[in-house]
């Protein structure tokens, strides 16, 4: 006999009649559809669209969704992602009718608020850089990334060096975006080695620099959570070379408030609103991936930017009813050297504002302790899984780590695959595994500021149980799921889009 909670589509669902909706009559009187619109734009057959009640909608949807993980509901130590609970107050905030109901094209007059939020917000993601000149407006972080070359080529292009600088370092165990990135922008992707440790092979570095060098992009923290030693003679070596440094902001929540990417060589950075301060992850969107930039750099960032005029007869009518502001916000398309648009309007706002809320609720301090807190975290859980599975990298970590399931692979054919499939059966998301492909069955865990010691020990524990359970129970996992094992190469390949309903 049938479950009522097993998943069914729609339009098994179905049956004639079934309704839950029922529309108003017509308010355009009694004339036939076929009088109002042109036969050409009417479809030949009513589109087969499924027939259910509204309690059968609410449960499919709401059974669908128990079926999910989610940051709501499970701990997701997902490395090099920062899957971090997001308050539900930002939520809130920026689902106000204040911000929600605008549109963006209406008068600049009538958007004083919001652009007042957006220009704090500028001024926010500079300060916390340590970079001068921001940009609002890329829709990703891979977005960012693209944006900000397309500002040094720009740059380049300028100096009339465009021709000449060519080549992007980009190290080995870099976010696969970054080189995606530097050829979508038009340049040359050069590989730098990564040592064990995780640090660039300064050797390998210096051999590859020369006068040909456009930009470096560098993850700092890098992805085995190590802060780069030799970081400050990378970028004084990229400068002196005429190159620009660019930092991958994905790790930035180690390191909010304590060090800034500007003091540290960057030219250019981008941040993951959604990784560092909060917004919602996952599903391919929304995002956003505002962009800073060093002074030099700043006339060539996407236009517009938010910009803040002075009223300088504000101090002279303090006495009036009703005292004219301050200031006013614009956007600034007056930039004759700017890359242009790169998104539509002014950027992703109902992402910017979660994040503008998360930065304003915590302040320089809260910030702080947010980095130190993950570190924190990671650094607990790393003592304890080194005595599970090897840490290539060592004994400490900035916000993430990798261990790698070597050994277990050698002894018994368990794979860093196995062990994340056996993890859902015991309600955790799986770490990210095969990233960076510089370790060898990698397992990288990032905890976050967000959980509690009892996630974390809990977690450890299990993995600790499933480490020591058979292998071919760990080959078939999982197997509590609805799906357990699907051929993902296939699908990437053959994908299934039609409905198999018709």
């Amino acid at each position: 006999m049938r479950n009522i909670r097993d998943t069914q589509l729609l339009f098994d669902l179905s049956k004639p009649g079934s309704r839950g909706a029922r529309l108003p009559a017509s308010d355009v009187g009694e004339q036939p559809i076929e009088d109002l619109l042109p036969a050409s734009a009417l479809a030949a057959t009513l589109p087969e669209l499924p027939e259910v009640s509204e309690p059968q909608v609410v449960r499919h949807f709401t059974n669908l969704s128990t079926q999910n993980m989610s940051v709501d509901t499970h701990f997701y130590p997902l490395g090099s992602c920062t899957m971090k609970y997001n308050p539900k107050r930002n939520e809130r905030a920026a689902a106000m009718p204040a911000f929600a109901a605008l549109h963006p094209y209406q008068p600049e007059e009538t958007l004083q608020g919001m652009l007042h939020v957006l220009h704090e917000m500028q001024e926010y993601l500079q300060e916390i850089s340590g970079l001068p000149a921001c940009s609002l407006q890329p829709a990703a972080g891979a977005h960012g990334e693209y944006a900000a070359l397309l500002v040094a080529a720009a740059y380049f292009k300028d100096l009339g060096e465009i021709e000449q600088r060519r080549k992007v370092l980009v190290p080995d165990n870099a976010h696969g975006t970054n080189p995606a990135s530097a050829v979508m922008a038009g340049f040359e992707v050069v590989t730098v080695k990564t040592l064990t440790n995780g640090s660039v092979d300064m050797v390998d570095f210096h051999a590859k620099l020369d006068d040909h060098i456009a930009v470096l992009m560098i993850t700092n923290p890098n992805t085995v959570g190590i802060f780069e030693p030799a970081m400050a003679e990378i970028a004084d070596a990229i400068h002196k070379r005429g190159g620009l440094v660019y930092l991958d902001g994905a790790n930035m929540n180690a390191i909010l408030g304590v060090t800034r990417p500007g003091d540290f060589g960057a030219d250019m950075q981008h941040y993951n609103p959604h990784k560092t301060f909060s917004g919602p992850h996952g599903g391919g969107g929304p995002g956003a991936g505002p962009i800073c930039v060093t002074e030099k750099l700043a006339p060539y960032l996407p236009a517009p930017v938010v910009k803040k005029v002075d009223n300088p007869s504000a101090d002279t009518d303090k006495t009036a009813d009703c005292p004219l502001p301050t200031a006013h916000y614009t956007l600034d398309f007056d930039r004759p050297k700017s890359v242009g648009r790169v998104r539509g309007f002014f950027g992703n706002v109902g992402v910017l504002l979660r994040a503008y809320c998360y930065i304003r609720t915590h302040g320089p301090e809260g910030l702080r302790a947010v980095s130190e807190n993950a570190v924190l975290n990671a650094n607990y859980l790393l003592s304890i899984v080194k005595n599970l599975l090897p840490i290539p990298q060592g004994d400490r970590c900035m916000h993430e780590f990798v261990a790698s399931a070597s050994p277990l692979k050698k002894e018994n054919g368990v794979t860093a695959m196995d062990l994340a499939k056996r993890l859902l059966d015991f309600g955790f998301h799986a770490p990210t595994v095969y990233f960076p492909m510089t370790v060898a069955e990698s397992i990288m865990v990032e905890p976050t500021e967000s959980e509690s010691k009892e996630t974390l020990d809990a977690f450890a524990e299990v993995l600790s149980q499933i480490i020591a359970e058979d292998a071919d129970l760990l080959h078939e996992a999982p197997h509590t799921t609805a799906i357990s094992r699907p051929n993902e190469v296939q699908a990437a390949r053959q994908p299934v889009l039609n409905c198999p309903c018709g």
